[in-house]
């Protein structure tokens, strides 16, 4: 009976272009994954604001008059900004974050960076990614650590999920918990799982005895018949799921979108990843970054608002970052060059909501640039130690103090 549903199997299997089609590595959403070690099932969602958001015109110092002097053509008219008090507000674009904080729902950092900026993309997002400077032997990164500290073994579910076709972040990469890119719910489903026969040949050779030593056909008996599990199950929740209300129509929001199913899915994921690009205003900035900024705002508005409506936002924190801020003063083509210092913002129902840290000085410049006042790994150490339940020294290469952006356990 054995060797006939091994048989019936392999000859299945051998139909298809590959066995699974989570992508275009078929192992790859199998491999280590698991449940983070946190108690209550919490879930960090990452957004990730590619090319160096301008932090000037996203939280905006409207009142200062050195604002207006650095910024004669690119600065907010006073009478656009959405105001959170009377020195600063919103860039006119984001009315959902301006509904979130009155909701008590968002968290605004202000003057985020690190010690000794660097001004490239790719480092200083590698910088973010790693929590170390270029000659420090790079090898994962900060949420691969934690993923690889927390336990992860080989459970069903993935540890952490990346969304998009862009480049898997370095941030997950880490020793031994391979996280799966993927770009589509159509790519997590198993090749040949529309056939019954199929279905049933697999849980009947993942339930035989498995003595041997072919540890490659284990391997692949428990293997499968996760991912054919994890598959129906999202397939079950992808037909009963219905967003509480339309999500805008951007790239982004299709990818939080994603991340909204997976979770009411019962996807015991812990880490979600999620990318936008087109920050890098160098020319030509104003439309562009309003455009930018209105579909962060609203997507993520959207998808915590979602989230409440389906009973799951308690658990879920969503981080927003940039690699860094934009110059202080406009340069001659409409637009800024890369900065330093920029706000990061943190969204859900679990937030302190408020202004946190002061507001760059824009009289004690350096270079031309904000000067920061808290390390981007504070907040990393607050989402790990706060959030996520588990020590950041680790995960951080350093021990960072936590800021008070979320409300107690």
């Amino acid at each position: 009976m054995i060797r006939q549903t091994r048989r019936r199997f392999l000859t299945a299997s051998a139909t298809a272009s590959s066995v699974l089609t989570f992508g275009e590595s078929a192992p790859a959403i199998l491999s280590e994954a698991a449940i983070a070690n946190n108690s209550d099932g919490r879930i960090l969602v990452v957004v990730e604001m590619a090319g160096g958001n301008d932090g000037l015109n996203t939280i905006v110092p409207y009142s200062d008059d050195l604002y207006r002097k650095a910024r004669p053509k690119l600065g907010i008219p006073t009478s656009q900004v959405l105001k959170i008090d009377d020195r600063l507000g919103f860039h006119p674009s984001m009315s959902g974050f301006a509904d979130l904080l009155e909701a008590g729902h968002l968290a605004v950092v202000q003057g985020v960076g690190y010690p000794e900026p660097n001004r490239s993309h790719f480092e200083s997002m590698d910088i973010w990614h790693s929590c170390q400077r270029k000659d420090q032997n790079r090898t994962d990164g900060w949420l691969g650590r934690y993923l690889q500290q927390s336990g992860a073994a080989k459970l069903p579910d993935p540890a952490g999920l990346h969304l998009g076709e862009d480049k898997q972040p370095f941030a997950l990469m880490s020793r031994d918990v391979r996280v799966p890119s993927i770009r589509s719910l159509d790519e997590f489903r198993l090749a040949g799982s529309d056939s019954p026969r199929f279905r049933q040949a697999v849980k009947e050779l993942a339930d035989a005895r498995r003595g041997g030593s072919n540890d490659l056909l284990n391997f692949v008996q428990t293997s499968t018949s996760s991912a054919i599990t994890a598959s129906e199950r999202i397939e079950a929740a992808g037909m009963k799921y219905n967003p509480s209300q339309a999500y805008p129509q951007n790239a982004l929001a299709q990818k939080l979108q994603t991340v909204a199913k997976l979770i009411s899915s019962g996807l015991k994921t812990s880490v979600y990843y999620v990318q936008i690009g087109g920050f890098d205003t160098h020319a030509q900035q104003p439309n562009a970054h309003a455009v930018l900024l209105r579909y962060v705002s609203n997507s993520v508005t959207t998808f915590v608002n979602d989230l409440q409506a389906h009973g799951h936002a308690d658990r879920v924190l969503c981080l927003c970052f940039s690699e860094f801020g934009r110059r202080v003063k406009e340069n001659a083509s409409e637009g800024t060059d890369h900065g330093t210092a920029g706000p990061v913002l943190l969204a859900g129902t679990q937030v302190q909501p408020g202004l946190f840290g002061n507001h760059p000085s824009l009289s004690d410049l350096k270079d031309g640039d904000l000067q920061y006042h808290t390390d981007f790994r504070q907040i990393y150490a607050t989402v790990l130690e706060r959030w996520l339940n588990t020590d950041s020294e680790l995960a951080l290469k350093g021990r960072f103090q936590p800021i008070d952006a979320l409300r107690p356990a």
